[in-house]
């Protein structure tokens, strides 16, 4: 890459000699050579917001020449861009401050001028010569100054851009959403036989690998019953739920079951109003159907009909205006939103910023509440803005508390689609990365995609979104997709289903030993499942490893297959499934389950989790199987004993040991005694006498015994 130097080189013998070298080379026949990268800014058009006078223009910083600059009036904000001529492969920006710089700016692409997109962001720029790798396609860069680190203006001596021309053809953004995504309008004919086609197709397809995304055109829709299958997703188009009304019911069951909802995963209902035509809707789901921004005129059943077994489940930003009955729901997670009560508990029901959510009362009965979620930002959406589609991006809250719209516009921004790779059946791992190259967020549309190399998203605030629980399957080892160590990037809406060949893990956000703060803007993970084995055999040491400090990780089911296809305690073995190696990183919703040692393994300092569900591995073969030393079993949740600050609020652990049910299990959590490790409501089943936990944590907490089903409960450790 180019470096800027305060003095010209010097070219000494062993540099002539390279250079000899280099051009007899060239010469020689060999693979055809990459066009290396150019100083694409000097001499371009450039302009600013303002100047501080006629001696400071904005051609100054693109002109070559270190004695003249460019120097804004002294206020924030202030811009710089310039014209490159014609869409570029930009790779790197070098800003050569005078000593009036930017504490806070970001570099932003365009392809047309009107529309920017953030390659690069700091809120601790120091000044001096700041060279940026980016990675993206643009015909317009800017230079967008937030703060200023003096009282003057913003000034460059130079603004260099760096790239390549005609390195292939452009990726579009925008166009149609595929075949999978279905919309309708209040006019659409015929809306409920489309349903209930799908619905026949989806209602007990578990491993299948049809995926679909019904969306509603703002309006009112009335008399529909949409019963939601596997992989299966409805939602609103309107920027608030209330913008589209079904006079109606969306519904889950479980008659394809018997009865018993404790396998009614992979399925969402998102952004919609909804008007009961009992007054009651049914939502009987297990783990990975997320309820989100959902406005219930009514009354929400979360049970199935006959109210056999559910396991579920979650509901975030949400407003019931009646009763939430939860009735056999043996765990669920309430998080910002409000509701009109709660019927009943059975083990752990959670509650963190909701409005009408039952006084703290673990474990009589069961109820652990936060008065306000500590950081929460809620999922990305599509929506239409008139007839444009945009994904509407949340902002960051703190001290969260109700739902996010319901005093009116929600606070966030708008992303067109055509800065989207629309993403569809058929499309590969090279094109995604090239689609994220050029600048581009990705919007996978329902389908099921393998991959032969990782997704590398490399670009602060990128939005991964996917619609129709969009599935990735890495096929030859890689890990699926990895996250760089940036700022803002939002994953949402995927599954992870691990292929045969053993991958080191499945998803992971930030690299190894990252040390950079992002509690400004973290990196959200929401909705984003995975699964080893189930759907065919499947490996992977690890599920998910978060790196990043700051993540926010905000409902996620990370599932080792106990039932399907390719399963077995080597068949599709995964020894962890959830590594925090970050710091200050917040986990609302933990679901993790089945893993062959620790299920959850906790290494960074001040991490919290608000609820946590866990059943250990089903089909360990014997106590030797899972001894861990001289300890019995892998605990469930395991703080690293290095970690000195770490909290945990409405946890739960069970163990089903069905192929030996005379294994014992020392705890279900194990953690580090010290004055700022601290955990509130625990509890350890055993589901039938299949197995027995010993204490709850380390060596606390009652012993689990016979067949009874009775839970071993800690309401404050230590």
């Amino acid at each position: 890459m180019p470096v800027l130097s305060d003095r010209p080189p010097r070219l000494t013998v062993a540099a002539l000699a390279a250079a000899l070298i280099a051009a007899l080379l060239v010469l020689l026949p060999g693979t055809p050579a990459q066009a290396a990268p150019v100083l694409l800014s000097q001499g371009k058009p450039a302009t600013a917001s303002s100047v501080e006078g006629a001696g400071t223009p904005a051609g100054a910083a693109v002109d070559g020449d270190n004695g003249t600059r460019w120097s804004s009036q002294f206020a924030d904000p202030q811009w710089i861009q310039v014209d490159l001529g014609a869409t570029a492969q930009v790779n790197q920006v070098a800003l050569r401050w005078e000593a009036a710089y930017a504490k806070s700016y970001r570099i932003e692409l365009s392809t047309d001028g009107a529309t920017w997109s953030t390659a690069y962001s700091t809120t601790a720029g120091t000044g001096g010569v700041a060279t940026h790798d980016i990675t993206g396609t643009a015909r317009y860069v800017r230079v967008h100054g937030i703060q200023r680190a003096t009282t003057y203006g913003y000034s460059l001596w130079e603004f260099q851009v760096y790239g390549t021309t005609g390195t292939g053809p452009v990726i579009p953004g925008g166009g149609d959403l595929g075949p999978n995504v279905i919309v309708f309008d209040p006019s659409t004919p015929d809306i409920q036989t489309k349903l209930d086609q799908v619905f026949a197709q989806q209602e007990s397809a578990q491993f299948g690998s049809g995926r679909y995304q019904f969306l509603f055109k703002p309006g009112t829709y009335n008399g529909l019953n949409a019963q939601i299958g596997f992989y299966t997703s409805i939602s609103g188009l309107g920027l608030n739920p209330d913008d589209t009304t079904i006079n109606g019911d969306v519904t889950v069951d479980a008659g394809w079951f018997g009865g018993n909802a404790t396998q009614n995963f992979w399925r969402s209902a998102e952004n919609l109003a909804l008007n009961p035509v009992s007054g009651t809707d049914r939502w009987a789901v297990s783990q990975a159907a997320p309820f989100r921004r959902m406005h219930v005129k009514g009354g929400l059943n979360l049970a199935p009909n006959g109210y056999g077994w559910a396991s579920g489940g979650y509901i975030a930003d949400s407003r019931i205006d009646g009763q939430v009955g939860n009735y056999s729901q043996q765990q669920w997670y309430t998080r910002d939103s409000s509701i009109g009560g709660w019927s009943n508990a059975v083990w752990n029901q959670v509650f963190s910023g909701v409005q009408g959510a039952p006084a703290q009362s673990f474990p009589n009965a069961p109820y652990t509440t936060l008065d306000s979620t500590p950081v929460s930002r809620e999922k990305p959406f599509l929506y239409l803005d008139g007839t444009q589609y945009k994904v509407f991006v949340p902002a960051k809250r703190t001290g969260a508390r109700g739902t996010s719209w319901g005093n009116g516009a929600p606070q966030g921004s708008s992303i067109p689609l055509s800065q989207f790779y629309v993403v569809k059946p058929g499309a590969g791992a090279a094109t995604i990365n090239a689609a994220l190259a050029q600048g581009l967020h990705l919007l996978f549309t329902p389908g099921v995609y393998h991959v032969d190399r990782t997704i590398q998203v490399n670009r602060p605030d990128t939005v991964v979104l996917g619609l129709g629980l969009a599935t990735i399957v890495p096929d030859n080892g890689v890990t699926a997709m990895k996250v760089a160590d940036v700022d803002g990037v939002k994953l949402a809406g995927l599954l992870i289903d691990a292929g045969p060949v053993n991958s080191p893990n499945l998803l992971e956000v930030g690299p190894t030993g990252t040390t950079t703060d992002h509690a400004a803007n973290p990196t959200t993970v929401q909705d984003v499942f995975v699964r080893v084995g189930g759907a065919g055999a499947g490996k992977a040491t690890v599920g998910m490893v978060i790196n990043n400090h700051d993540t926010i990780v905000d409902h996620t089911w990370i599932w080792r297959a106990d039932h399907g296809d390719g399963v077995g305690w080597e068949t599709n073995r995964s020894d962890y499934g959830f590594r925090v190696n970050g710091d200050d990183v917040l986990a609302t919703g933990l679901f993790v389950e089945h893993f062959n040692k620790y299920d959850v393994q906790w290494n960074g300092e001040r991490g919290r989790t608000i609820f946590f569900q866990n059943e250990k591995a089903y089909d360990a073969p014997n106590q030797a199987a899972i001894q861990n030393g001289s300890t019995k079993g892998f605990a469930a949740y395991k703080v690293a004993d290095s970690v000195n600050t770490h909290e945990g609020w409405g946890l739960g652990s069970y163990c089903y040991y069905n192929v030996d049910p005379t294994i014992r299990q020392d705890h279900g959590f194990e953690v580090p005694v010290k004055p700022g490790v601290k955990f509130h409501d625990l509890l350890v089943v055993s589901l039938g006498g299949n197995g027995q936990y010993e204490h709850v944590v380390n060596a606390t907490g009652a012993p689990t015994s016979g067949t009874s089903t009775t839970p071993s409960t800690v309401v404050s450790f230590p």
